[in-house]
């Protein structure tokens, strides 16, 4: 559905008009594009303590544009601030920062770059997770990174995003995947997130396809956001497996057709189908995205018992059921990647979503409890959040609340169905593993929630 507040803003004499009343004016994101060669389209600008060296090693392969800002240690031509060239992305290695005298080096840093982000730019901050610090004082600054990087996402303006990732010392060989997502268009409506990266051993063989051999299983895929996510996975050389309802085999078939994949039609709730998943997958799968999810909305007044068990059957009991029988019968690969679709609401619960608030929660509850059962295996599990996603869903939604759930984040605008599938493209990528048992919002950061 079309954004006309959006559309407006962006004209000329919207812009001027919502410019001289002082209303928001989100400006349209920039996604990412067959045919485009780097993750990044610009300047890149590094600084900050050693990480920022291993970054500028692998520079290169991310821009044709390197700086370093307020860092003589990097080879990289500096960056003068007033002078240098408009900013596409920015990293700054904060791990090093040790106690609370340090945080003003992040000041420091970013102060004279923020007049000269240039639109749509993409802002990655590095640290180490506090939990894993011996040393108090440092444990603290790193903590305050969270807070730091959270409000800073929402200061910036044109597009602009900004995350943190804490990197575990073993996790370092990980940041080219990981940087790859956050510095580029991949990344339009994630912001103000925070990550953590540990040990990995698989590697991305091929950036132009990094899924390449892989096999896919995407449940819910007929339409919406399902067909997306399997249409990125093929993209990216996975060969997929669509799974749908009987009643949409008609457009599951066309899209399996149109992907080269293969369509399969099943009823997740029915009593057998572990039994028809298993014994339709004979040579297992490597990633298996858990996209089939329904709405029963109610106030908790009027919830029925129907619309109550419906919603957590679908959306919760299924996606437990299936991965424990493939899981059971051997069909997760070694090094397999499972993401799970949870949503905002399952974080910060929903008005009249108590129901469909509890699977979407314990959705990201299943990602923490199988994580490290996954990991003795190479394997790894995650929740991607949506937050309001442009989807026939959301059109259906009365016009007050449908512009409400567009505004109310730090982007001012609703995501595509496309933000969502390449969040899970990265996650499904071999050194993807890194991240396990985390959920990853995509939301442009909304105003609801953490």
């Amino acid at each position: 559905m079309t954004d006309r507040y959006l559309g407006f803003a962006n004209s000329n004499f919207g812009r001027r008009l919502l410019d001289a009343l002082g209303l928001p004016r989100p400006v349209p994101l920039e996604r990412w594009e067959a045919g485009r060669l780097r993750p990044v389209e610009g300047a890149l600008v590094l600084g900050g303590g050693p990480l920022a060296r291993q970054v500028e090693a692998l520079a290169p392969r991310l821009t044709a544009d390197c700086y370093g800002f307020n860092d003589d240690s990097l080879a990289s031509p500096a960056w003068v601030a007033g002078l240098g060239a408009k900013i596409k992305a920015v990293v700054f290695d904060a791990s090093h920062l040790a106690d609370s005298d340090q945080l003003r080096q992040l000041r420091e840093f970013f102060q004279p770059l923020l007049r000269s982000l240039a639109s749509c730019a993409h802002v990655v901050i590095l640290g180490r997770a506090p939990e894993t610090l011996d040393d108090p004082l440092a444990s603290v600054a790193q903590r305050a990174l969270e807070g730091f990087s959270r409000s800073l996402a929402k200061e910036l303006r044109n597009g602009a995003t900004a995350n943190l990732l804490y990197v575990a010392s073993d996790a370092e060989n990980q940041l080219e995947g990981a940087l790859r997502f956050f510095l580029s268009p991949r990344s339009a409506f994630v912001s103000g997130q925070v990550l953590r990266l540990s040990a990995c051993a698989a590697q991305v063989a091929d950036w132009s396809r990094p899924l390449a051999g892989r096999r896919a299983l995407v449940t819910g895929a007929a339409r919406g956001i399902g067909a997306a996510i399997a249409e990125t996975l093929a993209r990216d050389g996975a060969e997929v497996t669509l799974l749908d309802v009987p009643p949409a085999q008609q457009d599951l078939d066309a899209l399996a057709e149109r992907l080269g994949g293969r369509a399969l039609a099943l009823d997740i709730c029915a009593a057998d189908a572990a039994t028809q998943l298993v014994a339709a997958l004979p040579d297992g799968l490597d990633i298996v995205v858990h996209n089939a999810g329904i709405t029963r909305d109610k106030t908790l007044a009027n919830m029925t018992p129907d619309y109550w068990d419906a919603v957590l059957a679908v959306n919760l009991k299924a996606p437990q059921v299936l991965t424990q029988a493939l899981f059971d019968a051997g069909k997760l690969h070694a090094d397999a990647r499972i993401t799970l679709l949870a949503s905002v609401s399952g974080i910060a619960g929903n008005r009249g979503q108590s129901n469909y608030a509890a699977s979407k929660a314990g959705l990201i509850g299943f990602a923490q409890a199988w994580a490290s059962r996954l990991a003795e295996h190479g394997a790894s599990i995650n929740a991607v959040a949506p937050g309001f996603i442009e989807t026939h869903m959301t059109a259906a939604m009365p016009m007050g609340l449908r512009e409400a759930g567009r505004r109310l984040s730090s982007l001012g605008q609703g995501g595509q169905p496309q933000d969502v599938a390449e969040a899970i493209a990265w996650l499904s990528q071999p050194g993807s593993g890194a991240v396990n048992g985390q959920a990853l919002r995509v939301c442009g950061q909304a105003l609801m929630g953490a």
